[in-house]
């Protein structure tokens, strides 16, 4: 069967087979009990294992199984039926539990539109959960600074929340491929910064050209959510960059939180690759 991945020592094509993925020159991929692949070579591994760990990924699946972060989830596959071609390829550089990728693989497949979906993270645990929530795409431990992808392989490029690497999205993607970029608002989890910080501040807005791109719209996400509990909150607090450096008081105010309710605000930049 066609794969979107490519050989990660070599860059053959990869087959992908029931058990594994294997390509002309003899490199094999067993393919994990879970679903996925892992497709980091060990000279390029920092750790012996990367990217979130299983507590983390735990959390994250709690969080946004209860759909707080659903209006992200539907705007993304709504730019997606709006943008791409028939038979669209779409990588998710970052795909962490496959959230954000599922619903618009899901969407453009209902749309016609035969969808063909891979998703690289550098957590095995939280693939693990990608790999059950689409059966029907494809996903790899891999790093978004060298993709296990061909060159111009791509139609549409999701960015949720992770590294930046222009030189690679503009390789993979086609001439007139679209990448989404998201990152979060001004005022993103404001109450919930609050509570953590004496003097919380705002994000930075700025639209950013890049070398490559033409900018197509931006499109705002702004709502308020309920977290009706400690866990959720405390679930939340996991997913975000302030879990590794809240001062021991924030942290503490936060957990003593039975409910919560903060703002949500997400910047989807939506470019073109010229």
């Amino acid at each position: 069967m066609e794969s979107l991945f490519r050989c990660p020592l070599c860059a053959a094509a990869l087959t992908r087979e029931e058990k594994r993925y294997a390509c002309p020159t003899g490199h094999s991929f067993d393919r994990a009990a879970a679903g996925y692949i892992h497709l980091l070579p060990a000279n390029k591994m920092h750790s012996k294992d990367p990217g979130d760990d299983k507590g983390m990924a735990t959390a994250r699946n709690r969080f946004l199984s209860g759909d707080y972060y659903a209006p992200l989830r539907d705007t993304l596959a709504e730019l997606a039926c709006a943008y791409a071609p028939e038979h669209v390829r779409i990588l998710d550089a970052g795909c962490g539990e496959g959230y954000y990728s599922a619903a618009v693989f899901q969407a453009l497949d209902r749309a016609g539109k035969a969808p063909m979906l891979a998703g690289i993270d550098l957590s095995k645990h939280a693939l693990r959960r990608a790999a059950k929530r689409e059966k029907a795409a494809e996903f790899a431990v891999a790093s978004v600074y060298a993709l296990p992808v061909a060159d111009e392989a791509v139609h549409l490029l999701l960015n949720c929340f992770s590294p930046l690497a222009l030189e690679e999205f503009l390789r993979v993607l086609q001439p007139g491929g679209v990448y989404f970029y998201v990152v979060p608002g001004a005022r993103h989890l404001w109450q919930l910064k609050e509570v953590l910080y004496d003097q919380p501040y705002p994000n930075e807005e700025k639209r950013t050209p890049y070398v490559g791109f033409e900018y197509l719209e931006v499109r705002a996400i702004d709502e308020t959510i309920h977290l009706p509990d400690q866990q959720t909150i405390s679930d939340l607090f996991q997913m975000t960059p302030y879990f590794w450096k809240t001062p021991k008081a924030g942290t503490e105010r936060l957990a003593a939180l039975d409910e919560l309710d903060t703002q949500i605000s997400f910047r989807v930049h939506v470019f073109r690759k010229q």
